[in-house]
């Protein structure tokens, strides 16, 4: 993992100090509210519907023991004894008071943590692939490459008031496990002639315009990214536009302008930029990546695992991935229990994972864009004992990247945006879908729930998207099909007309039911959508 220096650790302690000036002066009143907004933004505290919420940073969403119990205290000491884990590899809190904020980013600096750049028209928080470092088929680990981009967009100065918010994901792999073509500039890495580089794709996002990136470049050496990137950033900085907020993204810049005029501004921007030396020099690439180097795997460490106990069977199946070390195992964990809130952990529950990462991940946790936790790097032979744990713990779903593992944004409940309610939506899925054998039958099917347009769910991409919308003062779910995040990336489909809460749950039966009786031998739901089409399950809704 990256380990602060005293740079790094000078700015956010720098930043701590400031924004407790600016809580003071806005308690006594020497700031307005409308003064002080951008302010808070800045350190990624929201006005929500009842209460602040502040966001928390989790650079590619990688962390430890020590900065996991920090959140499992926190949520204890100034929230209501709970945190949630964000589809952007964040935590969000939801119940902070005002007054409480500049101590909670003090703590959070005691362990390398921050809510710096976590809102605000500005380079948010750098996604990757939460089985970097651990994965079979990566080319390379991606978070050094994501941190160096951490370091490059933290309060950079061209970069700070940007048209809109803007995402990078960060993978190394032809599996696409970030939603990678879904960001404002996706980099894939890859090899050419034996050199590691990047594949550049620009103008992919959700939101009220949903749109797949561009293939920008299909090559970049390490050496040119970060010039590559500032040629990116500027070309948008400079034409995007700041006089509708509907189309301040990078997408509709290239949608306007066409990929190919984009792609030749970007070039022209390039040589120039390359000249001005904003290259970070080799040795500081090579600094961060030995920061990333792997564990100390045992060489002998036992393959074989009993299989005896059919509930731990089922778990091995469904929630752990093959790592590229003989003798360990990635380890997802579900935060998606029957009944639960996605993406939700109590104190108590983040004080177990910290423990469990601690013992048996060589003291290294993963937030997952699906709102779940990994252990990436487990020995076989610990398998039992860490499922035993987080049986206990309620945390033993075997459920990943099935219809119960439900993303979701805390919708009407929480927000100030949305226009429905989404947690009570996916329990009502989550309870009509609980049986287990069930569940596996239909196999992979991923289904994301947005309270509003701006799709903070993620359900232009669910094979199920769910979308809530207030229909005369009403809350209405709009139903949509065939999406994927995936390396096989598809926006969803707007089925017809909306349902109720408890007629979009049937209207997902029918669908359901559907696939299982058209679907053919080793089909995914997706698989069998794309092959017959829309208008079956189309009909299959509403007849």
């Amino acid at each position: 993992m990256y380990k602060y220096d005293q740079y790094d650790q000078a700015i956010v302690d720098a930043r701590v100090d400031e924004f407790r000036d600016q809580v003071e002066r806005r308690l006594s009143g020497q700031l307005t509210e409308d003064q002080f907004k951008p302010l808070r933004l800045m350190n990624g505290l929201y006005l929500q519907l009842h209460a602040y919420m502040l966001r928390v940073a989790i650079p590619y969403g990688t962390l430890d023991s020590r900065q996991m119990r920090m959140l499992g205290s926190i949520a204890r000491d100034y929230d209501r004894g709970y945190g949630h884990f964000t589809t952007r590899q964040n935590l969000q809190f939801n119940w902070i008071k005002l007054a409480d904020t500049p101590d909670i980013l003090a703590k959070l600096a005691t362990v390398e943590m921050h809510a710096i750049q976590t809102s605000g028209n500005c380079i948010r928080n750098i996604s990757a692939d939460q089985y970097a470092g651990a994965a079979a088929d990566e080319v390379a680990d991606p978070r050094p490459w994501a941190e160096l981009l951490r370091q490059w967009s933290t309060f950079h100065p061209e970069f700070s008031y940007l048209p809109r918010k803007f995402k990078i994901a960060v993978i190394a792999a032809d599996e696409d496990r970030a939603a990678m073509r879904l960001h404002d500039i996706g980099i894939q890495l890859v090899t050419r002639d034996g050199e590691l580089g990047g594949r550049i794709y620009v103008g992919g996002g959700m939101g009220r315009t949903p749109m797949i990136s561009h293939l920008i470049r299909d090559f970049v050496t390490a050496d040119d990214l970060m010039s590559y990137l500032e040629a990116c950033l500027r070309v948008y900085n400079r034409y995007g536009r700041r006089d509708n907020i509907y189309k301040a993204r990078i997408k509709i810049l290239l949608h306007e302008i066409g990929p190919d005029e984009y792609r030749r501004q970007v070039e022209e921007e390039f040589a120039a930029v390359k000249l001005l030396g904003l290259d970070p020099p080799r040795a500081e690439l090579a600094r961060i990546t030995a920061m990333f180097a792997p564990p100390a795997f045992d060489a002998d460490a036992p393959t074989a695992i009993d299989r005896s106990d059919p509930d731990f069977a089922v778990w091995l199946d469904q929630n752990v991935v093959a790592h590229k070390q003989p003798g360990y195992a990635i380890v997802n964990v579900s935060l998606k229990p029957a009944g639960g809130i996605p993406g939700d952990a109590s104190a108590d529950q983040i004080d177990l994972l910290a423990d469990l990462g601690q013992r048996f991940s060589f003291d290294e946790l993963r937030v997952t864009h699906a709102q779940n936790i990994v252990l990436p790097h487990v020995a076989i032979r610990d398998l039992k004992a860490v499922w035993n744990a987080l049986t206990e713990a309620g945390l033993a779903e075997a459920n990943l990247d099935l219809i119960t593992d439900i993303i979701a944004c805390p919708g009407l409940d929480y927000c100030s945006l949305a226009n429905a309610r989404s947690i009570p939506l996916a329990q009502k899925i989550a309870a009509r879908f609980a049986d287990r054998d069930r569940q596996r039958d239909l196999g992979e099917l991923k289904l994301k729930i947005s309270g509003c347009i701006n799709a903070c769910g993620h359900h232009h991409a669910g094979h199920i998207g769910i979308l809530g919308v207030d229909k005369k003062g009403t809350e209405n779910y709009q139903l949509s099909l065939g999406g994927s995040g995936a390396e096989d990336v598809s926006l969803a489909k707007i089925t017809g007309p909306g349902f109720s809460e408890d007629g979009v749950v049937d209207a997902i039966e029918r669908v359901t039911k559907k696939y299982v009786a058209v679907r053919e031998d080793g089909e995914r739901f997706l698989d069998t959508y794309r092959r017959v089409g829309f208008e079956p399950f189309k009909e299959a809704i509403y007849g």
